[in-house]
């Protein structure tokens, strides 16, 4: 990275469990198989995510930004002045500096799995924002118990920032999971703003993540790619095609690898045969109801204190507080 600003900290918490070689023979050897969708993230990954963002059919980035253009300064007064303002899977951080030039945080946690985009981004909402305290946290996300404290501001309220419907990649039950660990940073005072996608049309949906440029297919072949330059794996990537479909049922998007032809391919030392039209799930996006989410989120123990949306639905914002943080605003008074 450049030259760091002086108002960015940098730091790393052992939260990787798993490495990519573990998760890549474990997911290749389950029927069916499946990959996890947070090694998509290696830098060229990352890029293509943020291409993915700008192309037409990908409404998600544009909607949940024009939801917050419009709501902003409703959004900011219902967040606690001088909180500490706490991003899982922070990257480019586009949406998040609008926020922070809204509701004056105190200090910003980004947290990324990818250490190029995380430095990226937290140095570029520094400079931007140079009175703020920005700390950069290289991470799993998903295993991370507890945040360095020590080097954040004590006593601050606590916000966590959720944007881009990435909770839509956890299950149900990962959700449930994800939000207990999420209160545990937030301690009983804080909050969570976080961005979910509605269910809508199939096609809608099997275009957003099926773009004609192909970028999305090209992100999804990079995972390959990845596992050929990391783990000296032998996928041909012209022997697999991206494929997207919308299960009604289950409400996600599923993203697929299949195989175009019979197939072997060693994979770190193991041979895998793929039959032709075999698929690996490399991501699962689900969408919810209004109703359907607050409920997810209740049995996560939060309480929806608001809920912004566009005029066509397509996607919303929700401010949920933990029940009994929620239950004390009631009683003194609050919105």
């Amino acid at each position: 990275m450049d030259t760091c600003p002086a108002n960015l900290a940098l730091a790393a918490a052992d939260t990787f469990g798993t490495s990519l070689r573990d998760d890549v023979l474990a997911g290749l050897a389950a029927v069916p198989r499946a990959l996890p969708a947070k090694w998509f993230y290696d830098e060229q990954g990352s890029e293509l995510f943020e291409a993915i963002c700008a192309t037409p059919e990908y409404y998600v980035t544009r909607t949940e930004l024009a939801i917050l253009r419009e709501h902003l300064d409703a959004i900011a007064s219902a967040l606690p002045a001088g909180a500490v303002l706490i991003e899982p899977g922070s990257g480019a951080g586009t949406k998040t500096r609008l926020l922070i030039e809204a509701c004056l945080p105190c200090a910003y946690v980004a947290i990324d799995i990818s250490r190029s985009m995380l430095e990226i981004g937290a140095a570029g909402t520094a400079r931007r924002f140079p009175s703020l305290q920005v700390l950069a946290l290289h991470a799993d996300y998903t295993r991370l118990d507890t945040l360095p404290d020590d080097r954040l501001p004590p006593g601050a309220p606590r916000v966590l920032y959720f944007p881009g419907s990435t909770i839509g990649n956890f299950t149900p039950e990962e959700t449930r999971a994800f939000l207990c660990r999420v209160a545990r940073w937030i301690g009983p005072g804080g909050s969570v703003l976080i961005g979910v996608d509605t269910r809508k049309d199939a096609a809608v949906l099997e275009a957003a993540y099926d773009d004609r440029q192909g970028v999305t297919a090209r992100f999804n072949l990079n995972l390959l790619a990845r596992l050929n330059a990391e783990l000296g794996c032998t996928f041909d990537l012209s022997r697999f095609r991206h494929h997207a479909r919308y299960d009604a049922q289950a409400g996600r998007v599923e993203m697929h690898l299949e195989s175009l032809i019979d197939q072997q391919v060693e994979v770190a030392g193991v041979v895998h045969a793929f039959r032709r039209g075999e698929t690996i799930h490399t991501e699962s996006s689900y969408k919810y109801t209004p109703d359907g989410f607050r409920a997810l989120a209740a049995s996560g123990g939060y309480a929806c204190r608001s809920t912004w949306t566009d005029a066509q639905g397509a996607f919303a914002i929700y401010h949920l507080m933990p029940d009994a943080a929620m239950a004390e605003s009631r009683t003194d008074g609050s919105r």
